[in-house]
């Protein structure tokens, strides 16, 4: 005999599926409203209530046949999924978290379905959506349907507008100083910031790069230099500032560089929390008050301005792309390589770079600049990213799934990444330093940075407002070859000098300027980091005077 399917009308259905995702999958959300609104329960339970009824009254009022059991395992699903990445690293979803997952790799989205994202798939999306489908969803004629939703959709959001005026003042407050509370709530989180990104997508599509520095030239020290003037850019990924050696960190991160007569500027703070946004933001010549993306596409970049001022500009990436910076230079993305002796699983090592920076120096004629994009320390298959000589810091985490890992495994995998991006861009500075014929530099800054569990937060891409100085504090590291120091009239000293002051992303367009001595209206000698320690063409820099003076 076939087993009777059970029968139930629309509504009761709904408040069941309401009940299950809001009870269920939403653990991050009431662990942090009993945190924000501790000693205050009564608001907090009136807050579970009128968001219960506000989605009962959307799903009810979508209820059309043959679309609400679609509908209803959409939902469900969507807040499995969410649910786990929200539980796991405490992370919240918004519009640029969103824009993180669609600029993901498919070998990267591979290394995040792990065994125990696929249970948690399985018990709490796919067997409730199967238990749904059994269910027999029994509709009523239109008529009896529409007053029947009407006495649900109406009083339920009567009751939660009722609720909300009754608590405005503990909820306004906790909104207002606690933004993460509705950025873990699913399923409205991800839809909604999926709304957004899709409407930002949209509204941005036809924008066309206006011409930027189009005076552009080369400056009188490029143009007296009797070597090419070579400046090579390391866009780190990742990389917080906090866990490199040179910055005082208590473990001995950047062995090499120590030995490299580097300048590691310790104060230096992010224009994102992503790379979707900091790698277009430090390009552009908008400051991060001023930042956004459809101005950042509205124009073209340092790129496009040194490239018009006389220097060949390559960017070679080992990320997730150049987020649109590099659309009109000459790029290479690696990982399409499948280059064997680098790259593995649709991913290479960061050596890659300085095997193409290797090609790239052979070929160098004139002024040339030089993008790296590395893949950095990108979690949380930290271990991905460092060969086995560097599993200096040991027992480290060997798995994208920080559930099972201790805090320690999952910082030793960490540090082990700052290790080898030490020993890559240790790397570079020999090479450069090998060919006395250039006039080179090197300026290393992170895209953004990382929480490693501080506060029970783990991976990036917090809103900026709220972020932890754990993924905006990041590392910048500079160095000068002899050649280039006397080509530019750059203070070495001077430049170490500053290794405490304030910069920022925003520094980073007229610093590239400024080391490539391209010269424009555009640049802002305010903003670039080693203006000061530059002498003009002709002059001793002062800095060397005053030296004397005060010895």
């Amino acid at each position: 005999m076939r087993m009777k399917r059970p029968t139930l009308e629309t509504v009761p259905v709904i408040i069941l599926v309401s009940l299950y995702v809001i009870i269920v999958l939403n653990r991050t959300f009431w662990r942090k409203g009993a945190v924000y609104l501790d000693g205050h329960e009564y608001q907090l339970a009136a807050l579970g209530t009128a968001l219960f009824l506000l989605m009962t009254a959307a799903l009810v009022s979508l209820s059309v046949k043959f679309v609400v059991k679609p509908l209803l395992i959409f939902v469900i699903l969507v807040s499995a999924v969410a649910s786990y990445f929200v539980d796991s690293f405490g992370i919240m979803i918004d519009r640029e978290m969103i824009a993180n997952v669609a600029l993901t790799t498919s070998t990267e989205a591979g290394q995040l379905l792990t065994s125990r994202f696929l249970l948690h798939l399985v018990a709490y999306g796919l067997l409730p959506s199967a238990l749904l489908l059994m269910v027999k969803i029994e509709h009523r004629t239109w008529w009896a349907k529409f007053r029947q939703n009407s006495l649900v959709v109406f009083p339920s959001l009567l009751v939660s507008l009722a609720l909300t005026l009754l608590c405005y003042p503990a909820f306004s407050s906790t909104f207002r100083n606690h933004g993460d509370l509705l950025g873990t709530f699913n399923p409205a989180a991800p839809l909604v910031a999926t709304v957004k990104y899709v409407k930002r997508q949209m509204a941005e599509r036809d924008i066309v790069a206006k011409p930027l520095g189009t005076d552009a030239h080369p400056g009188e020290r490029a143009t007296a230099s009797r070597r090419p003037m070579v400046t090579v850019v390391v866009i780190g990924e990742t990389a917080r500032a906090l866990n490199f050696g040179l910055n005082g960190y208590s473990r001995d991160t950047t062995p090499e560089l120590r030995t490299r007569g580097v300048t590691s500027f310790r104060n230096v703070s992010s224009c994102g929390t992503s790379t979707a946004v900091s790698v277009p933001c430090m390009f552009s010549n908008l400051t991060r008050a001023g930042y956004s993306s459809s101005s950042a596409r509205s124009s073209e970049n340092v790129t496009d301005v040194l490239q018009r001022g006389g220097a060949k500009v390559s960017w070679f990436d080992n990320d997730t792309g150049s987020m649109g910076v590099a659309a009109r230079v000459p790029y290479e993305f690696l990982p399409d390589s499948y280059d064997p002796r680098f790259c593995r699983g649709g991913e290479c090592l960061d050596d890659i770079l300085v095997d193409r920076l290797r090609g790239e120096l052979t070929r160098t004629r004139g002024d040339t600049v030089i993008v790296l994009h590395q893949l950095g320390s990108h979690g949380p298959s930290y271990y991905r990213r460092y060969p086995d000589g560097f599993r200096t810091f040991r027992p480290d985490c060997r798995t994208a799934e920080f559930a099972d890992c201790k805090r320690e495994e999952i910082v030793n995998a960490y540090d082990n990444t700052i290790l080898y991006t030490d020993h890559v861009l240790a790397e570079i500075v020999d090479l450069l330093n090998s060919r006395p014929d250039l006039a080179s530099s090197m300026l290393y800054v992170s895209d953004h940075g990382e929480s490693l569990g501080e506060n029970g937060i783990y991976l990036h891409a917090m809103p900026y407002f709220m972020a932890p100085s754990t993924q905006t504090h990041v590392p910048m590291i500079a160095w000068f070859s002899g050649a280039y120091k006397e080509a530019s009239g750059l203070d070495g000293d001077c430049v170490t000098q500053l290794r405490d002051q304030p910069l920022s992303h925003d520094n980073l367009f007229h610093t590239l300027l400024g080391l490539a001595d391209v010269a424009t209206q555009v640049y802002d000698a305010k903003l670039d980091a080693f203006a000061a320690c530059r002498s003009r063409p002709g002059e001793k820099h002062l800095a060397f005077s005053m030296k004397g003076a005060s010895r």
